[in-house]
């Protein structure tokens, strides 16, 4: 099955000699980590064994980059598992904030510090919006992640932040919901406040200068959305949070050459297939690496670090202010462990970052 990985390494010396100057060192750092992870280069693994028919199974070492396609799937898994515990009992909402092509300019420039104030300005809208009374009235919360891609792979920043349905009221004692099960805060002034909170953060950064006036006249984007109850709208951002563009499973065909991988067109629902070289495909997925050390998830309000309260007083209080009627069918998440080939039983860890053993013929 074509993968990532086989077309970076075929390509990744020649792809350095014509662009190497010009990558970044997360850029580049990227591009190794994609081709050594799960692999001899690692040096390390892990050794699993079988409680049933002692059955040992070795694995390379995860590269663990964020970028990486092999180690998406798994931080996906225990990103969900984490958040098993902090589901509240509510319907949650996507709300997603997108950047006008005016602005991609500045992204590509100054990314950390565009991509800083992207999150504030969108972050404190959304505050200030669920605070008046017409919409909730009370304290939010926001967890959200920054996404730089289109589904065809093209850059497109935007926001999608995942918010639980209501509010800690002003004084704390309550929660407060939505007046609409299905409403939360309305669009068009969401995405207006959000607008002119950018252009403010631009300003303290000097950079608004940059942008053509015409810019802070027009229509600006906020989609609000309920993506349902518990796990079921963790899974909806997950993929977001956890993985790059691309997956391996989007890889269709690779000849050596050529590259071509599927998507979902977001207007009609149309699946849709693009083709180039190799090396294009590589300069379009690097494009996507963001600075070392950004923080491309991040959670504000009664979700952030700050909040005083624990999630079980959030959800003692979400019982005992109910109006709405309860989530139904409501998701839980199960990490499904490795099983042996041979009698299908879980595998337990024997070794953790060791060498493969001599006899299994992997060194």
């Amino acid at each position: 099955m074509p993968a990532i990985d086989i077309i970076f390494r075929d390509w990744s010396s020649r792809f350095l000699t014509v662009y190497g100057n010009l990558l970044s060192r997360e850029q580049r750092n990227a591009l190794a980590d994609i081709i050594a992870c799960r692999t001899p280069e690692m040096k390390y693994g892990i050794l699993y064994v079988c409680p049933d028919c002692g059955g040992r199974h070795f694995s390379w070492q995860s590269c663990g980059n964020r970028n990486c396609p092999k180690c998406g799937n798994e931080k996906i898994t225990c990103w969900l598992a984490a958040r098993q515990q902090e589901i509240l009992p509510v319907d949650y909402f996507m709300v997603t904030f997108a950047l006008p092509a005016e602005l991609r300019g500045i992204c590509r420039q100054e990314p950390v510090k565009a991509y800083n104030a992207f999150f504030k300005a969108a972050a404190e809208s959304l505050k200030e919006l669920s605070m008046d009374k017409r919409f909730i009235g009370g304290k939010t919360g926001i967890m959200g992640t920054l996404q730089t891609w289109r589904r065809d792979g093209e850059f497109h920043p935007h926001l999608h932040f995942l918010v639980p349905g209501g509010g800690l009221s002003p004084d704390g004692k309550y929660w407060l919901y939505p007046k609409n099960h299905d409403f939360l805060v309305a669009e068009k002034p969401l995405a207006k406040l959000f607008r002119n909170k950018f252009r403010i953060e631009l300003k303290k950064l000097e950079l608004e200068e940059q942008i053509s006036q015409e810019t802070w006249r027009k229509d600006w984007v906020a989609d609000v959305e309920n993506v349902g109850n518990g796990m079921s709208s963790f899974k909806y951002l997950a993929p977001y949070m956890q993985r790059g563009f691309i997956s391996n499973n989007r890889i269709e065909a690779y000849d050596g050459e050529s590259v071509t991988f599927h998507y979902k067109d977001s207007k009609t629902g149309e699946i849709k297939r693009r083709t180039m070289q190799a090396m294009q495909f590589m300069e379009l997925f690097l494009q996507h690496v963001l600075p070392s050390g950004f923080q491309k998830t991040r959670y504000y309000g009664i979700l952030g670090s700050a909040n005083k309260k624990t999630l079980a007083e959030l959800r003692l209080l979400i019982l005992t202010s109910r109006n709405q009627p309860p989530p139904k069918n409501t998701e839980t998440f199960v990490i499904q462990p490795r099983r042996c080939a041979k009698c299908g039983i879980a595998m337990k860890i024997l070794n953790h970052h060791t060498r493969p053993p001599p006899e299994m013929g992997l060194t």
